[in-house]
Order: C-alpha cells, then structure tokens, then sequence
C-alpha cells in the first residue's frame, strides 16, 4: 500500500480531521522539541548533578538508542492491535517520562525516565502518520502530510530558545512543559482520533533481535565514551567493543533466520537494493555529524565565549530555521535533477559549515562574523541533505516494502546521532582548552560531512543502476523511478506503516 495515497484498512472515518491534525502535530512537536532542549540544557545538568559530560551523553544516547529499535517493532503492534491505541498509549507513556524526567533525583534516574519517554516518542512517531491518512480524504492528505512534515522543523528552530528560557528558571522546566500540552492532546485525542488496523497482519514483531540492536549500539557508544578516560587499551572499553561486535553480528544472525511469523528487526532483504543501502549509510554519517555539532556548538558558546543559555539558545536559531526554509526547495530540486546530487551538494554545504568554525572562531567571542556564517551554511545543508537522502531511500524500494524501508531507514538516522554523540566527547576529550576541543569536534564533522558526500553521489548512480537492472525475485514491483521528495527538515524518526518486506 502506498502510504501517501490509499486509506488504511478498516479505517473509520474522522468527524474533525483538522482536530486529528492539531492532536498529532502536537505529539510529534513534543518529541522533536525534547531532542533540541536537552541539548540546551546540557551544562545546566552538568553544574546540578555534579558529573561530567561523558555520563550525561546517556540522557541524549539512551533516548536516541531506544526510539530506533522500537520505532519498527511498535508500527508492527499497531497494525494488529490498533494505531490509535497504540499512539494514545504512546502519548500517555512520554508524559509519564516526562514527569520523571522532571522529578529526577541523579543521571542515572533522568537516563531511566528519558528511556520511558523513548518508549512512548516511538510509538507516537510510528502511528502518527497512518493516523493523520485515516483521517483525510485523498484530496487533502498531500497538505495535511506537507503540516505533518514541518512540524519537525518548527521544533528544532524553537527548541534551544525555548529551553535557554526554561532552563534559567529550571531545568525541570524542559520536560514538565511537555505535560500540559500533552494532556489537552491526549484528552481531545480520545473524542476525535480515528481508529484503524490491518487485519491482515498477523507476525510479530522480532524482541529477541531488539535487545541484541540495543545493547549493540549502546556497548558501542560506552566504549567510545569510556575510552579517554580509561584509555583504548583498557580492558573495559575493550570488552564494551567487542561486545557490541559480538551482539552486532547476532543481529545480522538473527535477522537472516528469525522465526516464522516473525518480522526481523533488521530488513536484510531490503539491503539488497544497493541505492537503499547507500542511502541509510549517507544517513549515518550525516547523522553522526549533525548530532556531534548540535551539543558540540552548545558546550563551545556557553563555555568557551561564556553565554548564557539564553544567549545560546537564541543564538542557534538560524541554523535549524534555514533548514525548514530550505527543505521543500530542495525536495522541488532533486526531484528535478536527482536526490543524490542535492544531497551531495547539501552535505558538503554542512560540510564547508563546521570548516568555516574551524578556521574563524577564536577565544574572542565574534558571533556574527565568525559563527553566524557557518549556521548559514549548515542549515542549508541540512534541509537539503535530509529531505534528499530520505527521497532517496524510499523511491530506492518497490512500493510494498516503503513503511518497513521507512522505519529502517528512521533507525540509521537515530542510531547515527547517536554515535555522533560519542564521538564527539570521544575526540573532545583530553584537548588542551576549550578552543582546542571545539575544534576537534568541528573536524570530526567536516570528516562525516565528506564522507556522507562521497556516499550520496554513489546513491544517485546506484539508484539509475537499480531501474536498469532486472526486476526484482518473485515478481516484486520495480522501485518508484522519480522520487518526490517529503520534506524531513529534523532528525525526527520517520513513521511506520504496515507494508510486506521483499521477500
């Protein structure tokens, strides 16, 4: 089924789909919002909880391990038992995280409640989509997808002042904002929000293959925190490597004989269409740039030119605004000349962005001549990366594989900040000075960005090489030839609907 055009199965008709728009949309803003806000309040939480930054990339890390490797698994609950269940479920379990965020007494509490809000942020995301289809009649959903689509942008540009603001008065203030925005959408979510399923599914969802993606990911970006503090030698991060090797390759194990009846965590027939897999690996580089620079350039303007967190958060508007100004020029632009070029272009604009940083900023605080520019060029790369590479992946697949193609792709990109994350601290760490460590990071991202670079202009010659080939086994439709792309102006997780892999 294409998501963008036909009426999910068994779906009841929405008396107000402009409600079911608001209810959504504000859902989606709030797990947005909380990934911009967090990192905002980054040295507030350090000074409150007396630790360092390596023990509080948890609160970011754990959030983002999470919310991939349940964002499929929790589209998969909702086609059986309902997605409105499912997201209103969701809602109420990311408030309940929220609270506890708020109510946290210590890293390790805060890391547990943000795991709660994990949960619920992947059931929203998963749902929110197909629930939005339900409730449109064909001739509006392209408009109601267009507002669904920029809400993510909306979040990222208002996230760091709206947290600067919050944080000065507390940093509970960050999550206990969620709350009644939260209620009043869950309240009118149960009068207006359509339910719809897919009777047809009957498989579940692989759990044994999501813990072993979880703790995968999450040994790994340990050990790239741990090791330089303890040393890359030391026997713990050793142990933390070769573990998530260890649980990476059962992974892959698991998903090439997970049993009957059972969707696997990882599409491993999916990674057959060589554009696709370029795509998500276009994405994880990205992805890790774009993570490492959100909380790289916070720690710089707040420690090393000494702004408030009302400073900063003010201060990186224009970055995240220009990348939803850009998104849907973009999209207009590759679906013209090819999503991997544009991407090309974008990654290398993010690129050139960091290197701008690298070679301008000094201890001398020089926002407008010495930061400003490198926003500039950062947030066009990003509406342009993002919305691109994600084109690019679904018009990669036939039209029956695009929601488990979705939601894969959606853990590439979390699971790409996510180690960011950590290398970022990784290459931070140990430098002499505030300077000096910025710019570490600065150049990791350039490194990313090119790399990503090198792998988009591989995505738009693959993609023409996967139409030229033969069709695909057992009489699969061929991938969609010109892809439109939706704008993806934020790292949000893109949602699942329910859709039958290659077999």
């Amino acid at each position: 089924m294409s998501a963008a055009t036909e009426q999910p199965p068994t779906a009841s008709p929405a008396r107000s789909p402009g409600l079911v728009l608001l209810v959504v949309s504000a859902a989606v803003f709030l797990s947005a919002l909380d990934l911009f806000i967090v990192n905002i309040a980054f040295p507030t939480l350090a000074t409150s909880f007396d630790t360092t930054t390596g023990a509080l990339s948890w609160v970011l890390n754990g959030y983002t391990i999470v919310f991939a490797a349940l964002l499929a698994p929790a589209g998969r609950i909702a086609d059986r038992i309902g997605r409105r269940k499912v997201f209103l479920a969701g809602l109420a379990t990311f408030l309940v995280g929220s609270l506890g965020c708020a109510l946290a007494w210590g890293v390790g509490s805060l890391v547990a409640f943000r795991v709660v809000q994990a949960i619920g942020g992947a059931m929203i995301t998963a749902t929110s989509l197909a629930l939005l289809l339900a409730a449109f009649p064909p001739a509006r959903r392209a408009s109601a997808i267009a507002v669904w689509s920029m809400v993510g942008g909306v979040a990222a540009a208002l996230g760091p002042p709206i947290g600067g603001l919050l944080v000065e008065v507390s940093w509970r203030w960050i999550f206990l904002v969620n709350i009644p925005v939260g209620i009043a959408a869950l309240v009118i979510g149960l009068r207006v929000l359509p339910e719809s399923r897919d009777e047809s599914e009957r498989r579940r969802p692989d759990v044994l293959g999501t813990v072993l993606l979880i703790v995968s990911v999450g040994l790994l970006s340990y050990g790239l925190v741990e090791a330089p503090d303890r040393g890359w030698d030391s026997g713990l991060v050793l142990g933390a490597f070769a573990g998530a090797v260890v649980t990476g390759a059962l992974v892959g194990f698991r998903a090439a004989r997970v049993p009957r009846g059972t969707v696997p965590v990882l599409p491993l027939a999916l990674f057959t269409v060589r554009s696709f897999s370029l795509a998500n690996l276009a994405m994880a580089f990205f992805m890790a740039g774009f993570g490492g620079m959100l909380l790289g350039n916070v720690l710089w303007l707040t420690g090393g030119w000494g702004f408030s967190t009302v400073e900063a958060g003010f201060a990186l508007i224009p970055g995240p605004a220009l990348a939803a100004l850009t998104a849907i020029p973009a999209g207009r632009l590759g679906a013209r000349i090819g999503c991997g070029p544009v991407a090309a272009i974008g990654t290398a604009l993010f690129g050139l962005g960091a290197l701008y940083w690298v070679l301008r900023v000094g201890e001398v605080s020089g926002f407008t001549t010495d930061f400003l520019p490198g926003q500039i060029l950062t947030g066009i790369g990003v509406g342009f990366t993002l919305t691109n590479l994600s084109a690019a992946a679904s018009s990669s697949l036939p039209p029956a594989s695009l929601a488990t193609g979705t939601a894969t792709f959606g853990a590439s990109r979390q699971i790409g900040a996510t180690l960011g994350v950590s290398m970022l601290l990784a290459a931070v760490a140990g430098a002499g000075g505030e300077l000096s460590g910025a710019q570490r990071g600065w150049t990791l991202t350039v490194i990313l960005a090119a790399v990503a670079s090198l792998l988009s202009l591989a995505v738009g010659k693959a993609h023409h090489a996967d139409l030229r080939a033969a069709p695909t086994p057992a009489g699969v439709p061929a991938p969609v030839p010109e892809p439109v792309a939706v704008p993806a102006p934020v790292p949000a997780p893109a949602p699942v609907e329910r859709a039958e892999p290659i077999p």
